[in-house]
């Protein structure tokens, strides 16, 4: 069985399969249709690109230089890896005319490293490091695609949507957070045709999971049992605690509490938080003992404490990275670790101001910033894809076709009458 995540089959020629990919490339710009020999997971990628807008003739953007550069490098997860990338990678790259790339989750590059005339071809299409490299920025590429789709994959010549890329050939795997298991960004070879061999895909694949095991091992389960909880709870329903190295996963309520009270360092009364997780006031101080006294068993002795009910070890949440990082004015670094809403099935009212608040903070601040790239990810995620005000901000700064009609489409459905979405059973944005 040919796989479909490696760019050339056994015995396939590479300069017949340039010719028929720039056939099936023109044809893509031209009528939108993609021939074979196209691989599935390429066609996917071009329209993808297409939605967000990436133009054939496009560039990537560099984001961030000099000190941001260097401020974010050192402390990106990645970078405890870089030695190990540069002892399993460095001369394979060097030696053959390549490129080791890597990049974060967002798709922008944080170190390329190898031949030094190879650098500089690439700086020409600006592969350099603070560039953004994701697919919604730049199209089809593998360091973008692999942490888009979450899969080594190997991108060949005029695979890439953009045509400055096309001389080149990649392969990238993603890497992930051992504990969390999300992507925290990818590795990269680069380079020419030759890299377009199921070995390439291979090695770098090998590569990702080595990163992965001694991440691992860099940040192994706490003997100590006074260190801080790691509470994970942006973009899912049911949130994360790593507790000296034991996860757990919580139910939605005991979600809401744990979110809470890690706001609250200083405890709650039980009537705190009785007003803060139910809107329904008939709900007794004897229902809630009872989700804290569930909770109490599922956290171990002495972790939660009454009178007030207060955490009795510091937390570490996504939460307070996001806002520490907006409050610094590091908006790419607070996009990056936003994973999504707070608790995004949560109805508790203190839950839903929190989730509005840091939202509507992150927007304000992406609007303000006007990068097309962090808008359009933004735009494209299921949380902002009917956001009125990022899709006009957007299309001030990158007015293409599809974002346009996008626009176009959500300033329509603002005007129908009110109502118009209960009867047509769309469901509108929460109301900020």
């Amino acid at each position: 069985m040919i796989d479909p995540w490696v760019a050339l089959e056994p015995g396939a020629d590479p300069a017949e399969r340039v010719r028929s990919l720039r056939r099936a490339y023109e044809s893509f710009t031209d009528a939108g249709t993609v021939p074979r020999p196209v691989r599935s997971v390429v066609a996917d990628s071009w329209r993808r690109s297409a939605r967000a807008g990436v133009v054939p003739d496009g560039t990537a953007n560099v984001e961030l230089m000099d000190g941001d550069l260097g401020s974010y490098r050192a402390e990106h997860p990645l970078a405890r890896v870089m030695p190990l990338f540069r002892e399993l990678m460095g001369t394979f790259a060097s030696d053959g005319e390549h490129l080791l790339a890597v990049c974060d989750a967002q798709g922008r590059l944080l170190w390329v490293e190898g031949h030094p005339g190879t650098r500089r071809q690439a700086g020409r299409m600006n592969f350099v490091p603070g560039a953004r490299w994701s697919e919604a920025a730049v199209g089809t590429n593998a360091p973008g695609t692999a942490v888009a789709v979450d899969h080594p994959v190997q991108v060949f010549a005029a695979e890439h949507f953009i045509r400055r890329v096309q001389p080149w050939t990649c392969a990238a795997a993603p890497v992930h957070d051992p504990r969390t298991g999300r992507v925290i960004g990818a590795v990269d070879i680069t380079g020419g045709d030759g890299l377009a061999h199921p070995h390439s895909l291979a090695f770098v694949q090998a590569v990702a999971r080595a990163a992965e095991s001694h991440l691992a091992l860099l940040s192994p389960p706490r003997a100590m049992t006074d260190g801080p909880l790691e509470l994970t709870a942006l973009g899912r329903d049911e949130a994360q605690l790593v507790v000296d190295g034991r996860k757990t996963r919580l139910s939605r309520r005991h979600s809401e509490i744990l979110v809470l009270l890690a706001r609250h360092p200083e405890g709650l009364t039980g009537d705190e938080l009785l007003c803060a997780l139910y809107e329904d006031e008939s709900v007794t101080p004897v229902t809630l003992r009872a989700e804290l006294a569930r909770l109490r068993r599922l956290l171990g002795p002495g972790l939660l404490g009454s009178r007030p009910y207060r955490l009795t070890r510091p937390v570490e949440s996504d939460v307070t990275v996001v806002e520490r990082r907006l409050g610094t004015g590091a908006v790419t670094a607070a996009v990056a670790a936003y994973a999504g809403p707070l608790l995004p099935g949560s109805t508790a009212p203190a839950v839903v101001r929190l989730r509005r608040r840091l939202a509507d903070g992150l927007r304000t601040a992406l609007i303000a910033r006007r990068d097309p790239d962090l808008l359009a990810d933004w735009a494209r995620a299921p949380w902002g894809e009917d956001d009125l005000d990022v899709w006009r901000a957007l299309s001030s700064v990158r007015p293409a076709p599809t974002v346009r009609s996008r626009l176009e489409e959500l300033e329509s459905e603002q005007a129908l009458p009110l109502g118009w979405g209960q009867r047509s059973g769309r469901m509108r944005p929460e109301p900020r």
